[in-house]
């Protein structure tokens, strides 16, 4: 059999292996902390539809580099694509280029969600904005008890735009949902399992990531066709309403993200400062 092209591409955010049925996707930057830049975006639509149509993978391990998951959106690396519809005179030309923008970008953890192998995320360290995007778009999570989790979007005047306003509820409940996202609080590991974020957390990335393999090769070992007439069958009442939830971030934050205090926001993170917001 052919190698899917997927395998063997070169990627500058991801590493992707595959053995005994299970790819193992692993984000490696090359921002700090793995943080989530535009190669982050670009690659993860290609590698999980890649996963997708690849017959050899009934099963999926997502795990990241080093000792944190990732940082999240990688605000400086990004910065440039912020500012034409930041500028003041902004209307219809960069709103509409910022909109296809993040529909891009949703495609990415759409891939995730949409992946018929399921998707066993392992999460050490920090898991902070986008990285909460992407493992609520994954099936299974798991977390090291060092790990911390938090959709700070908040903190840096956005609004969540990839997936967490609308995923998280349906894992967590709305109550819990709101109380993360209006405050942009770190959780630790112990909370995220308590509140059903995670449903194991082990002493140590070494414990997680055997632990995530384990349950990845048990899904394998199924029949794969059932196992996505399963994945099918509970993603079919969910989808309508995520979509819909993802349309309407689009074209909210097209329409009101820009703002003086997403640009402070942008500012402080270069000046290594505590921003100062003032709702303008």
């Amino acid at each position: 059999m052919d190698v899917p092209s997927y395998r063997s591409a070169e990627y500058k955010a991801l590493e992707v292996t595959v053995a005994d049925h299970v790819a193992e996707v692993t984000l490696i930057g090359p921002g700090k902390g793995n943080a989530m830049g535009p190669d982050c975006w670009a690659e993860l639509r290609p590698v999980f539809e890649g996963i997708d149509a690849d017959p050899d993978v009934r099963a999926v391990v997502l795990a990241g580099s080093g000792k944190n998951f990732t940082f999240g959106l990688d605000l400086p690396a990004m910065a440039g694509d912020f500012g034409p519809v930041l500028a003041p005179d902004a209307k219809a030309g960069p709103r509409t280029a910022f909109h296809e923008m993040v529909k891009r970008m949703q495609a990415g953890i759409n891939a995730v969600a949409d992946c018929r192998k399921p998707v066993v995320a392992a999460v050490q360290g920090w898991c902070i904005g986008g990285g909460v995007d992407l493992i609520t778009a994954s099936d299974i999570r798991y977390a090291s008890a060092d790990a911390k989790f938090s959709v700070r979007e908040v903190k840096v005047a956005i609004v969540a735009d990839m997936g967490s306003l609308a995923r998280l509820p349906l894992i967590v409940g709305e109550a819990h949902t709101r109380e993360l996202a209006l405050t942009g609080k770190d959780i630790d590991a112990r909370r995220a399992d308590t509140i059903g974020l995670v449903t194991g957390v082990f002493d140590d990335k070494e414990a997680l990531l055997a632990a995530a393999r384990a349950t990845a090769a048990e899904i394998a070992a199924n029949p794969p066709l059932v196992v996505q007439g399963i994945m099918e069958v509970l993603d079919h009442s969910r989808a309508a309403r995520v979509d819909d939830s993802l349309r309407f971030v689009a074209a909210w934050n097209a329409a009101f993200l820009p703002s003086n205090d997403l640009t402070e926001a942008i500012s402080s993170v270069f000046e290594k400062r505590p921003p100062q917001f003032k709702g303008e």
